[in-house]
């Protein structure tokens, strides 16, 4: 249960951040966000204003939620304020007479109740009227369309369009139900109150009120799945259980009970942290965040990203020591930033996250670290698979790929249609898994990745050109691979400036090949080529050094 106390521990800190960084919050307890599509203005004695459409960017919005309706899939669970057509509408044609009554029936016990607030029993004076339909067909607000993140639209159906409320009092500036923190503070002590069984919390040892359904939405909005789940008494018998055997009434008491709030606050602490700070692949998401709130460095960058260390490669620097003494010394400095911030007993977190069905989530890969032990490994990755990369003319720097950038060299594959290089996500998902323990762990990269990282920058001819004729693609292939080789060679000690002393085979071709391709031989050149040839024809086998030496 380590990972769920680092979140709730997490939380307040997550907060700060988010306003000292003015970014959206973290959720508060008893709420959730979803998309509007109509948003309706009343007075505070319940009398209609006006009637509006909302875009897809104002539509998010916060609001109250019980632990039933958060996550309810099927069952009916109203909302207790803003809600769907087909709860609060009791005027619309053919609705469904349940949901009304059980939403109407929800507010009513919230504004009757010591903890009611002037908007809520504003909105609840304004149902009793029985004319939100009407307001809405004579606003011409029918039919809704709404639109993707990838600006398709689509026509929702009239029961489904999401009403959120506005109520317009007299010295109150704030009229949006989403922004009043009053409000807010109302529901969450009205429903902290209709919920009195308790139970022991296994994180923090309390006796509070057990959380049944946990949250969930942690990688987008759309996502269903999640990481504690225990619905196995709705389908009695199609789940093996062990032994426990309590039922519905009994629940939790012959497993580990976690406490309501502190799992709405680590999930939701865990969701923020996933979109402000987290790396994103499909179905995977994988997040670092020091449990203070103090920044840290990014595992998933790449050295420029991360330490902004960037230079512009020139000839003379493949031969110059000053390479490599100048990429030590900037990013041993910007380690040293974030250690400044970062104490010895600083707690960081590394969690990683995927989900092989649409309901459960599992933790894939999970560390914790100290302060200074998580700087001085991503400082030893970096030092370690350190190489002159050429990503582009406006890209080049010295220092160590991104894990999304070996995965793309290793099984990329370019696209015409996108003019770009493309991996499948599941090679990029595994790639990204398989590194995260050579970053964080020193563990040895992975053979079979290195061979085909080094097989692809081999095949020259199958990458594409720019429009000027430079191969910026093979060059990225091609500085990853000698990155990889050095990284996973730790004890040739290879270094990125010419090495005059090495011998070995593989070394002196490789100053051959350099040669050629530079396409032009001086007079020290020529003393040198013919000093790697002498090298390399006392490598070569018997029957070949007969083969004589050209002369001087």
């Amino acid at each position: 249960m380590s990972w769920i106390q680092k979140l709730h521990e997490s939380y307040p800190n997550c907060v700060l951040v988010a306003c000292a960084t003015n970014t959206p919050p973290p959720w508060p307890i008893s709420h959730l966000i979803k998309r509007a599509q109509v948003e309706v203005t009343v007075d505070a004695k319940g009398k209609l204003k006006r009637v509006k459409a909302l875009s897809r960017a104002e539509s998010p919005t916060l609001i109250p939620a019980t632990e039933s309706s958060a996550g309810r899939t099927r069952d009916i669970s109203p909302h207790p304020l803003c809600e769907e057509l087909g709860y609060c509408a009791s005027d619309m044609p053919n609705v469904e007479a349940e949901k009304v009554r059980l939403y109407l029936a929800q507010l009513d016990a919230w504004c009757s109740s010591e903890f009611v607030h002037a908007k809520a029993d504003a909105v609840r004076l304004y149902l009793s009227q029985k004319n939100l339909w009407n307001d809405l067909v004579s606003q011409s607000i029918f039919p809704v369309v709404i639109e993707d993140a990838q600006g398709r639209k689509t026509k929702i159906a009239d029961e489904k369009v999401f009403v959120r409320w506005r109520v317009e009092v007299v010295g109150d500036p704030c009229s949006g139900t989403w922004e009043d923190e009053s409000l807010i503070a109302k529901w969450i002590s009205f429903d902290r109150a209709q919920n009195e069984s308790v139970g022991i919390c296994m994180v923090t040892g309390d006796s509070v009120r057990i959380g049944k359904k946990h949250p969930r939405f942690l990688r987008n909005p759309s996502d269903g799945a999640k990481l504690i789940s225990a619905n196995d008494d709705d389908y009695a018998g199609l789940t093996f259980r062990g032994r426990f055997t309590d039922g519905k009434k009994e629940y939790g008491r012959q497993t580990c009970g976690v406490g309501f709030e502190l799992s709405q606050k680590a999930h939701s602490a865990l969701r923020w942290l996933i979109q402000n700070q987290g790396y994103k692949n499909d179905t995977q998401a994988i997040v670092s965040w020091a449990v203070a709130g103090k920044p840290i460095p990014n595992w998933f960058a790449d050295t420029l990203e991360l330490c902004g260390i960037e230079e512009k490669l020139v000839e003379s620097d493949l031969i110059s020591q000053g390479v490599g003494q100048s990429f030590a010394i900037r990013l041993r400095n910007a380690i040293a930033g974030y250690g400044a911030s970062l104490g010895q007993a600083d707690d960081i977190v590394v969690m990683g996250l995927d989900s092989a069905t649409t309901g459960r989530m599992a933790i894939t890969f999970y560390r914790e670290l100290n302060g200074s032990e998580f700087l001085a490994r991503i400082e030893a990755w970096h030092m370690k698979c350190a190489w002159p990369q050429n990503f582009g003319k406006d890209k080049k720097f010295v220092g160590a790929p991104a894990p999304r950038d070996i995965a793309e060299a290793g099984y990329g594959r370019w696209d015409e249609k996108l003019n770009k290089v493309k991996v499948d996500e599941v090679l990029l998902k595994t790639t990204a898994e398989r590194l995260l323990p050579c970053v964080l762990d020193g563990k040895q990269i992975p053979l079979d990745l290195v061979l085909s990282v080094c097989h692809h920058a081999a095949k020259r001819v199958g990458f594409k050109k720019n429009n000027e004729g430079a191969e910026e693609q093979w060059e990225k292939c091609l500085g990853i691979a000698c990155a990889l080789l050095k990284g996973i060679h730790t004890e040739r000690n290879y270094q990125m400036a010419l090495e005059l002393d090495r011998k070995s085979r593989d070394y002196l071709y490789g100053r051959l090949l350099a040669i050629a391709e530079h396409g032009t031989i001086c007079t020290d050149d020529c003393s040198l080529l013919r000093s790697i040839l002498k090298v390399s024809h006392c490598l070569l086998p018997r029957k070949s050094r007969a083969i004589p030496l050209p002369r001087e």
